[in-house]
């Protein structure tokens, strides 16, 4: 089984996700799959199919060089018990920062309501 086989799952989950200039090639017995991704999350997506297959990354047989894209954000809908410090740590992110990119929706970022519609700026 060829390691494009292996991790065709990885693999196809990134073009799923529109990782841009997306690169996958087999060299060396070792899969190295490049490219840019819109976010943080979707980069970490990517890591936890891999995860999956190769679980605690044992074989080292994959080398992924995701960047994340600069500026991209995570669209994020607030839900009961959301605090931004709580949906912060979820996404790597200090609160304050969430409360920054989001000044058109939050004047007091100790009061968010369900529902609201965040972008959350990549870690």
């Amino acid at each position: 089984m060829s390691l494009q086989d292996k991790y065709r799952d990885v693999t196809d989950l990134a073009g799923e996700l529109g990782i841009a200039n997306l690169q996958v090639r087999e060299q060396d017995n070792v899969l190295y799959i490049d490219g840019k991704a819109k976010s943080a999350a979707d980069k970490e997506k990517l890591w936890d199919a891999y995860n999956k297959i190769d679980p605690d990354y044992r074989s080292a047989d994959v080398v992924m060089n995701i960047e994340v894209a600069e500026g991209a954000t995570t669209d994020y809908t607030v839900k009961s018990g959301d605090s931004l410090s709580k949906i912060g740590k979820e996404f790597g992110v200090s609160w304050q920062t969430i409360f920054e990119a989001n000044k058109d929706v939050i004047s007091n970022p100790d009061l968010i309501q369900p529902g609201w519609k965040l972008k959350i700026p990549t870690a």
